[in-house]
């Protein structure tokens, strides 16, 4: 059951990877907030990138921290 769990886990993940590659957000050489988190996202979506899911992450009103 344990390793039942560990496939489903890597191929879900696997998928992922593959959104994200076919959308090229491993091709750009822009690395800030937004595109690692949109990246990730995309990753951790899996399958569901294709059914319809686009996850995007907007970081640029990120809060100010607390003195």
């Amino acid at each position: 059951m344990r390793g039942l769990a560990s496939l489903i886990v890597v191929a879900w993940l696997a998928i992922g990877v593959l959104a994200a590659w076919q959308r090229g957000y491993f091709d750009t050489s822009e690395q800030n907030c937004a595109s690692i988190g949109t990246t990730l996202v995309t990753v951790v979506a899996g399958p569901l990138n294709y059914m319809g899911a686009n996850p995007q992450i907007d970081c640029e009103e990120l809060p100010e921290p607390s003195e």
